[in-house]
């Protein structure tokens, strides 16, 4: 479902949250590092590079991703496996787990940082990032065709991502015993290209609609999104402007 092209085609603007979420990680000596949701791999380097001491784990859901990151292992330094995150266990205790832009796809919040957090060392580190941009004009307007007779019967199972209230996080992690960093960003991203948000779009939150259309619904729903998100997203001379929000926390565990 996932295209590892299509998702690297803003490079740039997804992987600047995850340096800044990274920014608010502190932790002296990490040596079990996992990098949960790790697409391509690239950023997962990252954190291998931040800890050179540490070994490096990257997790995806997706064979394509996986495939991508693995020409990149460094044997004994960083290494990729297939896993979903609704049931994925390290085989020991993790110093740091780091999830950038991947909890959103998976329910139930509150077991699942409960688990998570299960699964750190003492003095373990959750640094998570989700998006947080449910409720713009971009995401309104794919919610509401996907309600369109044409093509609501094919994706009544199709996955959306959700996500809780920036509060929500700090709470349920301070619950669980740790000392909480949590905030909100919007960035301003003015995407290059024609039809820039739809591109956008079609990284991450079109997939699994695609996904459960096929070939030509899916063209058709594509063909019905774009000149709405062209009137709620005109371009200019500079790119298409495109508010987004990202949600962050950090918990540091005693």
């Amino acid at each position: 479902m996932w295209s590892p092209d299509q998702y690297e085609r803003f490079r740039e603007a997804r992987r600047r949250p995850f340096f800044e979420l990274l920014a608010r990680v502190f932790h002296p000596d990490p040596r079990q590092v996992v990098d949960l949701g790790c697409g391509t791999g690239d950023l997962t380097h990252a954190l291998a590079e931040r800890w050179p001491a540490a070994q490096v784990t990257g997790v995806d859901s997706s064979s394509a991703m996986v495939e991508r990151a693995r020409a990149q292992e460094l044997p004994g330094r960083v290494r990729f496996e297939l896993g979903d995150l609704l049931d994925w266990k390290p085989a020991a205790p993790v110093d740091l787990l780091v999830t950038n832009a991947a909890l959103h796809w998976v329910p139930g919040h509150a077991a699942l940082l409960a688990r998570l957090a299960s699964h750190l060392a003492p003095g373990g580190v959750l640094a998570m990032q989700v998006p947080a941009n449910f409720e713009a004009p971009s995401h309104r307007l794919v919610e509401a065709l996907k309600a369109d007779a044409r093509f609501a019967p094919a994706l009544a199972g199709a996955a959306r991502g959700r996500v809780e209230a920036l509060a929500w996080y700090e709470a349920q992690l301070a619950q669980l015993g740790a000392r909480v960093d949590a905030w909100d960003t919007t960035y301003l991203q003015v995407l290059p290209g024609e039809d820039a948000v739809l591109q956008w779009l079609l990284g991450t939150t079109l997939r699994p609609v695609l996904a459960a259309l096929g070939d030509e619904a899916g063209r058709a729903f594509v063909e019905a999104l774009r000149p709405q998100l062209l009137e709620a997203y005109p371009p200019s001379h500079r790119g298409t402007p495109f508010p987004f929000t990202r949600r962050f926390a950090v918990a540091h565990f005693a």
